[in-house]
């Protein structure tokens, strides 16, 4: 079936609009976000387990607190579990974390000799992980281009129409990955994150303060 003009017409609006976008992100967040390259995978990959369900200052005292005592796998498994459970608790739900870690750990040494693996179906099959906590460790501990999907990114990526408002977490990183290209996919994912923060709230978002508002289904639907 030949290409309608009308959907020519979306695709064509779409690149330009994402275009916009990104020139927003790396003007306003550029700066910011080239300070933040990846680091250490074990790190980053324990620290996404903890940050699941809790604030980000939350899950950085949990972080600390760990990797003060314990920064390797193997150094975790020598733990008690009841002090692992004290280390992480300013992340909360401690009681599942802490078993999630040490097997995640266990699973590490046992599979990979300690070493975190660069693949997806690989993390996605460690305890705890998921697709966000998989992308998370591949895009900041290994440096590949991914598009880590948080409730920011969900929210905004909604907001803006880049994705349907009833589409499934799992679904909106490939829809973004069609979108932006490949050298934009980290941009977009840490600059989405700051701009929710700053200014694209959850509940009270600052509408009046958004460059981004003319695109936005959210704030036309305001007074």
């Amino acid at each position: 079936m030949p290409t309608t003009c009308s959907s020519l017409s979306r695709r064509y609006d779409m690149v330009k609009r994402s275009a916009a976008i990104s020139k927003f992100i790396r003007q306003r967040y550029g700066a910011e976000i080239a300070e933040q390259w990846y680091r250490e995978p074990f790190k980053v990959l324990i620290g996404c387990i903890l940050s699941h369900r809790t604030r980000e200052e939350n899950t950085e005292a949990a972080c600390a607190a760990l990797f003060a005592v314990a920064s390797t796998p193997e150094q975790i498994l020598k733990l008690p579990l009841p002090k692992l459970r004290r280390l992480i608790k300013p992340a909360g739900l401690a009681k599942q974390k802490a078993p999630n870690i040490k097997r995640t750990c266990r699973t590490l040494l046992e599979k990979y000799q300690g070493a975190v693996p660069a693949d997806r179906q690989l993390l996605l099959e460690l305890p705890g992980v998921g697709p966000k906590t998989a992308d998370v460790t591949l895009c900041y501990g290994f440096g590949q281009p991914c598009i880590p999907v948080d409730t920011h990114v969900a929210r905004i990526s909604k907001r803006l129409g880049l994705v349907d408002e009833h589409a499934k977490v799992e679904r909106i990183g490939g829809k973004l990955r069609k979108i932006f290209p490949m050298r934009d996919w980290r941009l977009i994912n840490r600059g989405f994150v700051l701009f929710g923060r700053e200014v694209c709230l959850p509940k009270y978002p600052k509408c009046h303060l958004c460059p981004l508002r003319a695109s936005c289904k959210f704030a036309g639907g305001r007074a």
